[in-house]
């Protein structure tokens, strides 16, 4: 007889006891409520098989597209029935995602849009600073150590200037001794800020320097150079076209939520002050 004193037993219990009181308190002759309709149509079907074929390659069976079917209308009948107990209210997670379905559908028109040629001319003609290809700059160096002495920078100057091979000379370290054709961004993330800008202007195969570097001093020879520049739209067209459509996506989000914004009164605890 232990059952007696579990909890479970008493709340079946007291479940048993809430239906009977709303049987009892029912009013009979209350018409029963009509179902809601859940209208599955040949689109939610083809969708439901696009998910399944991107996930496992290949067509669903009949009975995999009726469990698929069956799960979509399980989750719509508890997407309903929880709008209606206002679930969806106050909870940020819902509200942040319908929020970006709206702004993705702004953003799918701007992405569908083929602008003509003029348009993207103009487009990067007015974000040219987007576009432009950095300067790049190729170079030898010879690591000189933290603080050298100023002997040793003229001896190996005269040494270079001699013909010595310069790749005996100079402190080991790890730094490249050769960098390729490289971003003068590139450039001061490897050396420290600033030191690509000293070899602006730059004779190329002439050795300079000391040069001074987040790790000390250098001799460098700059061996190729190429200017900054903005290549022609044939070049970059994609670029310029996912860039403009991106621009215009957040022009039409912006145009549409003002238009949207019109239809809406806003109060604050601020406005109802100042109103009475």
């Amino acid at each position: 007889m232990r059952f007696y004193k579990e909890p479970l037993f008493h709340f079946i219990l007291i479940g048993l006891a809430i239906f009977g009181w709303f049987y009892l308190v029912s009013d009979e002759t209350e018409p029963p409520v009509e179902a809601e309709t859940i209208t599955i149509d040949s689109d939610d079907i083809a969708l439901l098989k696009t998910r399944f074929e991107a996930s496992w390659k290949r067509q669903p069976t009949d009975a995999e597209l009726q469990a698929l079917i069956d799960s979509w209308t399980r989750e719509e009948i508890l997407v309903r029935e929880a709008r209606k107990l206002g679930l969806d209210r106050g909870d940020q997670v819902i509200r942040a995602r319908l929020a970006r379905k709206m702004e993705f559908l702004t953003t799918a028109i701007a992405s569908s849009v083929a602008p003509e040629e003029a348009v993207l001319e103009e487009h990067l003609a007015q974000n040219a600073d987007r576009f432009t290809m950095p300067t790049l700059i190729a170079f030898d160096q010879i690591y000189l150590g933290d603080a050298p002495d100023p002997d040793v920078v003229d001896d190996t100057l005269q040494a270079l200037n001699g013909g010595a091979d310069w790749s005996s000379l100079g402190v080991s370290s790890l730094l490249a001794r050769s960098m390729p054709l490289t971003a003068e961004g590139a450039i001061d993330t490897t050396f420290g800020r600033g030191f690509a800008s000293q070899l602006d202007g730059s004779e190329p195969m002439i050795w300079v320097g000391p040069i001074n570097s987040g790790y000390g001093q250098h001799l460098v020879r700059v061996t190729e150079a190429k200017p900054s520049y903005l290549p022609p739209l044939e070049e970059i067209y994609d670029s310029v076209l996912n860039d403009w459509r991106r621009a215009t996506a957040q022009d039409l989000a912006q145009a549409q939520y003002e238009s949207l914004a019109a239809q809406y009164r806003v109060e604050t605890p601020e406005s109802a002050e100042g109103g009475s």
